[in-house]
């Protein structure tokens, strides 16, 4: 009965988390949409950085922009790379100001899921007349060890 419960809780807070994480991301989009119908395309990405800082700050989302994140191999730090915006703790976003987006900018915005353990990230594009944007979910994604060990103990 004890496991039934846990595992209910556990799925509660997972359904919780993943509503919580999709309306941040659509926040984050409309605020990316705002910006865009406001400046157009044309401009230098750092432009539509700081635009979007604004934005954030205006509708009050938690973030840190150009988040140094480490970047470990075999539990190795072997570098770092900066990322545009770290958004609720969870939600990276990255920007580009390029004429389209291209399957190396994706493939790009995965590896930092990935190398960082982030779920969600998304890769937003304001070069174009039409602002682009994609939602990427990293696959291989580990949840905390700790909160999963303090569901079993519940």
């Amino acid at each position: 009965m004890l496991h039934s419960i846990s595992s209910k809780c556990s799925d509660n807070i997972s359904s919780y988390v993943r509503i919580k994480v999709q309306e941040t991301t659509e926040k984050i989009i409309g605020a990316a949409m705002k910006v865009h119908a406001a400046l157009g395309n044309g401009f230098q990405e750092v432009i539509y950085q700081r635009s979007l800082a604004i934005e954030f700050t205006d509708i009050k989302l938690q973030f840190e922009r150009e988040f140094n994140m480490k970047i470990y191999y075999k539990n190795i730090e072997v570098g770092e790379r900066r990322v545009d915006f770290f958004v609720d703790g969870k939600i990276m976003v990255e920007l580009k100001a390029t004429v389209n987006l291209e399957s190396v900018h994706l493939a790009q915005a995965k590896n930092y899921l990935e190398a960082y353990n982030v779920e969600v990230g998304l890769l937003i594009n304001f070069g174009t007349q039409s602002l682009q944007f994609k939602r990427l979910e990293n696959q291989k994604y580990q949840s905390s060890i700790i909160f999963s060990q303090s569901l079993k103990s519940f």
